[in-house]
C-alpha cells in the first residue's frame, strides 16, 4: 500500500458534536486537504462522515475533528477503513 493510495474511512464522532459548527469546520478542513465525501448529523446526537482521499490527509482530518473544532468535544471516534468509491467530486454537508 502506497502512502498516496486512495482509501475511504467511515467515521462516527460521539460527544458534543452537534450545534457547534462541527460539520462546517469538517467540510472546510476536508476541502483544504483535498478530500472528498460527506458529513452529516445523526438523530442519536453523533456525527457521521464518509471521507475519501490519501491516508495521511484523512489522518489529519480525523485529528482536526478530535482537537481542532473550538466548541466541540469528541469523546469517541469509531472508524472503519475501506476502499474508496470515487463517487464524490468534493466534500459536502448532507442531511
Amino acid at each position: 500500500m502506497g502512502e498516496d493510495e486512495q482509501i475511504a474511512v467511515h467515521a462516527h464522532f460521539t460527544g458534543i458534536v452537534q450545534g457547534v459548527f462541527f460539520r462546517a469546520h469538517t467540510q472546510r478542513q476536508a476541502r483544504k486537504l483535498d478530500l472528498r465525501g460527506w458529513v452529516r448529523n445523526l438523530p442519536d446526537g453523533r456525527v457521521e462522515a464518509w471521507v475519501e482521499g490519501d491516508r495521511p490527509a484523512i489522518g489529519r482530518l480525523i485529528e482536526f475533528c478530535q482537537t481542532g473544532i473550538p466548541a466541540a468535544r469528541v469523546d469517541k471516534v469509531d472508524m472503519k477503513e475501506t476502499e474508496a468509491t470515487g463517487d464524490y467530486p468534493t466534500f459536502e454537508i448532507v442531511r
